[in-house]
């Protein structure tokens, strides 16, 4: 369901850009492609080099007090009344969801309420505030979508793929069945209940493959992790890109930059 107090800003001049901790460490490229593509809309991207996790996996867990202290050294980096815009639902939604209700009461209270009335999804931020318009330089593929239980519920952006995807003319996007339904990572939950995620992430995979795609995308770097790496190890003939990676490179017509 949408955010019922969304208002989308006007297209801002600079942004600060919030890059996680998955995409820093394993999926940079899709980082890169999210940088790339709001500078290719005119936006200066500021990339503050102090920040580290957004605090959920301990919040997650259960673990508020430790959760609060990885969560209050983000709080300072972003000093600017600019947009805060984050390659993650999931991360997005701890941030602009949970920093409210986490710091309520202490000191860091406005500050973290602030924050995170500034945080943005980025394929959201692209689609509704920078009207991106996407001209499609690739081949014709075939592709399906999985948007992450977070992006979907948390930050209300479950028809903002689609719509992107839908602005590509060589795209054809099938959909899964019960694509509403969870690929099992969900953090630290794939490591605490590991034969659920297991059964979960199996049957995502199948419904994946069901659509006779033999490609997806996704906007969370836990899920194309979790989905990929069951569908490699089992040998089913499907593999993911998070979809800034796809967007970068489908409309991209200068292959030497960045490729």
């Amino acid at each position: 369901m949408a955010d019922p107090i969304k208002v989308y800003p006007s297209k801002p001049d600079k942004v600060y850009f919030f890059g996680t901790c998955l995409i820093d460490m394993f999926y940079p490229d899709a980082g890169m492609a999210g940088i790339q593509l709001l500078e290719r809309e005119g936006i200066e991207v500021i990339f503050p080099q102090d920040q580290t996790c957004c605090g959920q996996p301990a919040f997650t867990s259960g673990y508020h007090d430790e959760a609060r202290s990885v969560a209050r050294a983000q709080l300072d980096l972003f000093p600017e009344d600019w947009p805060i815009v984050v390659p993650s639902g999931s991360c997005g939604g701890m941030m602009r969801k949970h920093y409210p209700d986490l710091f309520k009461d202490t000191a860091d209270e406005v500050k973290a309420a602030g924050v995170a009335g500034r945080v943005w999804e980025l394929t959201d931020f692209l689609l509704n505030v920078c009207h991106i318009k996407l001209d499609d330089l690739g081949e014709p593929t075939t592709v399906a979508m999985h948007t992450s239980c977070s992006a979907r519920r948390e930050m209300g952006v479950a028809e903002v793929g689609p719509k992107l995807l839908g602005q590509l003319n060589n795209v054809t996007l099938v959909e899964q069945a019960r694509a509403e339904e969870c690929c099992g990572f969900g953090g630290t939950f794939a490591v605490r209940h590991p034969e659920i995620s297991g059964a979960m992430v199996e049957e995502k995979v199948e419904t994946l493959v069901d659509t006779g795609a033999r490609a997806f995308v996704t906007t969370d770097c836990g899920c194309l992790m979790n989905i990929n790496g069951f569908a490699e190890k089992n040998r089913h003939p499907i593999a993911g890109r998070h979809i800034l990676s796809f967007l970068w490179e489908r409309t991209n017509d200068d292959k030497g930059d960045g490729q």
